[in-house]
């Protein structure tokens, strides 16, 4: 993808590095840092690590490959990265501790996805969207669903036995068994297509808030650090067990605004799919995982909790600016200041 428009001197300062030209980051993380904002809704310093982390994934243009592992950026990174966790650890409330066995983990998971209150973006879309905010919605989600499942498959290396089995079970699944077209990513691709957006990875990155950023960047925050491999471990079972029932809302908006199959697909897909991965995620993944190492149940739980937070903060950000009748997007022109 092509370098997104800086937010700020710090996201200005990543870029520059990331395209060759020197910049002081220790400084610019050291104002961002001090400024005090809420690090979750800080669009400067999600677009920054956001910038940070798109080198371990498919990188972006004009980026040079060594810099993924370059010592500058990524002790930018890890500074941003533990303002972040903190944030995110000081504004979820992780469930009561269950016992540390497969049922009682997975039992303490569907209770906290059940609770979960927040406004219902996918009720919304079913009953009174409008085209515009379709598209919208699927404008938000591309920024993680166009590489859907690749945050998560950071741990595949990190588990052992039951757990890494489940995972791998899982991502299968999400990367098509083995047929290119039945990727998840790619069928989401269609449904940008048949919307009439572009489908090409991080085209819209200008145009979504912070909080959208957030939520990709926490999953990559939890899997590329292996001492969070119980956080992506719960976030990828909170994930799953409340995607079935918004999916098929989803799919039913799509239908009631003329829509084919081609846009429907994805979302329906995983009405089914995750319906089965939500079995597979609390109890052989999450429940493995903590039976293997007793130890990461803590961060399970606060990986779940974190899941519930930041995928709710964009349905959030969604339905008020709709209730007040203005676009979920940042304008264009200020996109580019």
């Amino acid at each position: 993808m092509s370098p997104p428009h800086p937010r700020g001197p710090l996201s200005a300062g990543v870029l520059a590095v990331l395209t060759g030209a020197p910049a002081p980051l220790d400084p610019l993380v050291d104002a961002a840092l001090r400024r005090g904002a809420d690090p979750l809704r800080d669009e400067d310093l999600q677009l920054a690590l956001f910038c940070l982390y798109e080198p371990h994934y498919g990188g972006l243009a004009g980026v040079d490959d060594d810099l993924e592992w370059d010592a500058d950026l990524n002790r930018a990174r890890r500074r941003l990265e533990a303002a972040f966790e903190a944030a995110l650890r000081a504004a979820v409330a992780p469930p009561e501790r269950p016992e540390p066995t497969a049922e009682a983990v997975a039992e303490a998971l569907f209770a906290l996805t059940a609770e979960d209150g927040g406004p219902s973006l996918a009720r919304h879309l079913a009953r009174k969207a409008t085209e515009e905010q379709l598209r919208e919605f699927l404008v938000h989600r591309s920024i993680y669903t166009l590489k859907e499942a690749d945050p998560h498959s950071w741990a595949i290396p990190r588990l052992n036995g039951r757990a890494k089995a489940a995972l791998v079970e899982i991502q299968s699944d999400e990367y098509g068994a083995g047929r290119p077209g039945r990727m998840h990513s790619a069928i989401f691709a269609a449904t940008m297509r048949a919307a009439g957006l572009d489908d090409a990875y991080g085209a819209y990155v200008d145009r979504v808030p912070a909080v959208v950023l957030a939520s990709l960047n926490a999953m990559s925050l939890f899997g590329l650090n292996r001492r969070l491999r119980g956080a992506i471990v719960g976030h990828l079972a909170a994930f799953e067990m409340t995607s079935s029932i918004p999916n098929r809302f989803t799919a039913n908006a799509f239908r009631r605004l003329g829509f084919g199959e081609d846009a429907t697909a994805y979302f329906d897909e995983h009405v089914e799919a995750d319906a089965v991965h939500e079995q597979i995620a609390a109890r052989d993944l999450a429940g493995g995982l903590v039976e293997a190492e007793p130890e990461l149940l803590d961060d399970v739980l606060f990986g779940a909790a974190a899941c519930l937070l930041v995928d709710g903060l964009p349905g959030e950000h969604m339905l008020a600016c709709w209730a007040a009748g203005e676009s979920s997007l940042r304008a264009e022109e200020a996109a580019r200041a």
